[in-house]
């Protein structure tokens, strides 16, 4: 065990965590949902870093740290589906789960056939992850009606936007492959 690999399995650990805080602390408890998620978000960026700066990647890690990312995304967007109820909230939702599911099972196949590079992390992923992590930490946390609460749904819909277009990056790269 290695520092990013412990920042990765408190990444794990904030989910249940995010989820008491949600549903049990009254309305103070979203902001501290939507805090926990920020924090993870913050070790999820850190971890990585970590792990190229001292030199410390693992296999474990490798195979932890987008499972911890999907884990913690895919739990906090159930949470505001449900708390919201609404359509306009469950089709990013949708988007956003829907498309990992789809990348996932894409690098796994790639990697079988030896061409797991084909579908490395893109920068579009990244600026997506981005904007899909500070949506649900604003929608965690916001006031219901708020400006901010509105302005969080607009940037969830910019997060799936980019979502599909990673996806069709992805999707591309490996087209070659998939038309065998």
């Amino acid at each position: 065990m290695n520092i990013p690999n412990i920042l990765t399995m408190g990444r794990i650990l904030m989910i249940p965590l995010m989820v008491v805080c949600f549903y049990w602390l009254g309305e103070s408890g979203r902001v501290w949902a939507a805090l926990l998620f920020a924090a993870a978000a913050v070790t999820d960026w850190f971890d990585g870093y970590l792990a190229r700066k001292l030199d410390q990647s693992t296999a474990l890690g490798a195979f932890l740290d987008p499972v911890a990312d999907k884990l913690i995304v895919s739990v906090a967007l159930v949470l505001l589906v449900e708390h919201f109820a609404h359509p306009w909230l469950t089709i990013p939702a949708m988007i956003i789960v829907g498309r990992e599911i789809v990348i996932s099972a894409l690098r796994e196949w790639m990697a079988e056939l030896g061409k797991r590079a084909n579908v490395a992390v893109s920068q579009m992923g990244k600026i997506k992850t981005a904007l899909q992590m500070i949506s649900i930490t604003v929608l965690l946390g916001a006031a219901e009606g708020s400006l901010l609460e509105t302005l969080g749904i607009y940037a969830l819909y910019g997060a799936a936007l980019l979502t599909l277009w990673s996806m069709l990056i992805y999707l591309r790269a490996a087209w070659p492959e998939l038309k065998r």
